[in-house]
């Protein structure tokens, strides 16, 4: 199946909605706010991208699922005791993702990235998650996954941190995103849970 994700510039897409099928990108306050490139020498920590299930933990409301309460606890363990050792990055896909749902708790999931950094959804993060879709294992409906992915990829981030483990953080499509990467000259981040950078 061929997929296309067409962009013609940042400022385009934003005034018509179309970043992606059936995924349109408000414009919001973040926008100006581009991130060009991320290889700063002078900056020693390593650079992780903060993907929307993280940021929907760190909201979520108490749940007796075993595992879901478990993953609320680490991510908070997370971003109460690591989150100041690394540059903190994401995208305006994550800020519409983010957008959606209940509205006091969508306000709280971006009043937690409103100082973040922004990558860029140029023409090559489309490109590339195209790309992805097409030679991978993901499906049709992880679109913006694959754009999660791709703009991470792109912009040379170490670390895409998320929940997501079936489409993303994913020890079985994580080969061939990798292999498609490097066939256009990029290196996968390493994608990952928080709990895998927990540290000592």
């Amino acid at each position: 199946m061929k997929y296309r994700i067409e962009i013609s510039s940042v400022a385009e897409a934003e005034a018509d909605g179309a970043f992606l099928p059936a995924f349109s990108i408000s414009a919001m306050h973040h926008s100006e706010r581009w991130v060009k490139s991320l290889k700063n020498p002078a900056q020693p920590n390593i650079v992780p991208d903060i993907e929307t299930s993280i940021l929907g933990y760190l909201t979520a409301r108490p749940s007796r699922d075993l595992v879901v309460a478990a993953n609320i606890e680490i991510t908070r363990e997370w971003w109460d005791t690591r989150r100041s050792n690394f540059q903190l990055y994401t995208s305006q896909a994550v800020i519409k993702e983010t957008s959606q749902g209940d509205a006091q708790i969508a306000t709280q999931r971006l009043e937690i990235i409103r100082d973040f950094e922004l990558l860029e959804l140029n023409q090559s993060v489309l490109d590339l998650a195209e790309q992805f879709l097409e030679r991978s294992s993901l499906p049709a409906k992880a679109d913006v996954d694959a754009i999660h992915i791709a703009a991470a990829t792109i912009h040379g981030i170490d670390y895409l941190l998320t929940w997501n483990c079936k489409h993303i953080a994913n020890a079985q499509i994580q080969r061939k995103l990798a292999e498609i990467s490097l066939d256009f000259g990029y290196e996968l981040p390493i994608l990952c849970t928080p709990y895998e950078l927990l540290g000592d």
